[in-house]
């Protein structure tokens, strides 16, 4: 990111309407929604602007209300108004290459095949703007559509509200200290187990295949 430039809009990602609410999609509105109980902000619908917004301290959040695929004609409009920069945009939306309870923050990047962040980019003008992708699990045999827009199984939901948690979390850190030191903390890999080493012959088997050798030399 450019210097580390402050956050100053934060985005959620996912549709609008109780129809859609508690589904995978929307994973990014649910994000955003803890962060607006957490800075005791109110959220106000902007037709005008196709977005529901809310006031944080020294930052905006943003839920566009325009559907997923036309996200960026939000976004777009209202970064360009309070002059900021795309990397002072966060996105949080949802990424079907992680399981459930899995979450990564990434600088930038392409799409990944998510609409929403196709028409995002198309309307930041480029790629370079902060994301935290929450995983939602991929499909499986399910279509995809159906996959996205279906709520979490029952068995899913404590690793998705423990997600959900550190994501508000990751996001706090973010603001205080800066997207690099947000991704040190949050994007913390799995150790790799150690690999055994052959153990090494003990004298007794090393005698016995001295013996061995010199009975088969003998019997040639």
């Amino acid at each position: 990111m450019g210097a580390d430039l402050p956050i100053r809009i934060i985005v959620g990602l996912g549709n609008p309407g109780r129809d859609y609410a508690e589904t995978r999609h929307n994973v990014g509105f649910m994000v955003l929604e803890r962060l607006a109980r957490r800075f005791g902000a109110e959220w106000k619908l902007d037709k005008a602007r196709k977005g529901e917004l809310a006031a944080g301290p020294g930052v905006l959040l943003i839920k566009p209300q325009t559907f997923m695929n036309c996200s960026g004609e939000c976004v777009g409009p209202i970064m360009r108004y309070y002059k900021f920069e795309p990397e002072q945009v966060l996105v949080i939306y949802d990424d079907i290459s992680f399981p459930v309870g899995t979450m990564r923050l990434r600088a930038g990047g392409s799409a990944g095949g998510h609409n929403g962040m196709k028409s995002l980019i198309a309307h930041l003008g480029g790629e370079k703007f902060p994301r935290l992708r929450v995983g939602i699990g991929a499909p499986g045999q399910k279509e995809m559509v159906g996959h996205v827009l279906g709520k979490f199984a029952p068995d899913e939901r404590p690793l998705l509200e423990e997600c959900l948690a550190r994501a508000e979390e990751a996001t706090i850190l973010m603001l205080k200290e800066g997207f690099q030191a947000a991704a040190n903390k949050y994007n913390v890999k799995k150790e790799k187990k150690p690999r055994k080493k052959p153990e090494a012959p003990t004298e007794e088997s090393s005698t016995g295949e001295t013996a061995a050798a010199a009975s088969l030399a003998e019997a040639e």
